[in-house]
């Protein structure tokens, strides 16, 4: 088993997944996006970071990146794919997911930690936790605001793909706890299978305990389910 990592010009978060994954037990590498993906791939990581300075739009230059065609045949193939904060972008760039990540509402970069609750626990990525779990995770980004239109938003919170929504301690939902003015809070969604998923909080960032918390490592043991 071994989770490809794909680095693209602009990844900084790649080398914290891969320590993240490796302090799970979980085999990782890193992958150069021109060399394609390795055959013995079995989850794939689209990392953090600024993929091509975030020209044109955070994400939108990675996603025509030839590794991406790979990306989604082995989603369709329900290998796993995460999307993390830059590789959330890249992942709805590609039409992994729905939806796109734009300017936060403060139109400012902001790094914090944030409160998100489980809204689904029957899949990979959250059968670590309940459903009303609430964790806590650090965000690291300046277009981090989720946007969908809102006939679209509906199709998707009836078919149960929010995976994550931005909330307090207690777990309630409400504006004064979104950071970026992301619609209906969400942080994270699911793509078309329940195998993909991407997220704008950084879980590999809350792994690793000498770090700080790790709440996040629930969400990383989705490549071991």
């Amino acid at each position: 088993m071994t989770v490809s990592i794909i680095r693209f010009g602009g990844s900084n978060c790649d080398r914290d997944a891969e320590r993240a994954l490796a302090h799970l037990g979980i085999d990782a590498e890193i992958v150069w996006h021109e060399d394609g993906l390795p055959a013995e791939t079995t989850g794939i990581v689209l990392p953090g970071g600024f993929s091509y300075g975030d020209y044109l739009r955070a994400g939108a230059m990675a996603a025509r990146s030839p590794i991406m065609s790979e990306v989604r045949a082995a989603a369709a193939d329900d290998i796993p794919v995460l999307g993390v904060c830059n590789g959330a972008q890249v992942g709805c760039e590609s039409g992994l997911t729905d939806g796109a990540f734009t300017t936060n509402a403060s139109a400012r970069f902001q790094c914090e930690h944030v409160h998100l609750r489980v809204e689904r626990d029957d899949t990979p990525w959250t059968a670590a936790y309940e459903e009303g779990d609430v964790i806590e995770i650090p965000i690291a980004h300046g277009e981090g605001r989720y946007e969908v239109d809102d006939e679209r938003l509906e199709e998707l919170e009836a078919a149960g793909r929010v995976l994550f929504r931005y909330c307090d301690e207690s777990g309630a939902v409400r504006d004064g706890v979104n950071p970026n003015g992301s619609k209906h809070n969400v942080a994270g969604i699911l793509g078309e299978r329940d195998t993909v998923a991407v997220l704008m909080p950084h879980p590999e960032r809350a792994t690793l305990p000498d770090v700080g918390g790790t709440d996040g490592q629930g969400i990383l043991r989705g490549f071991d389910a």
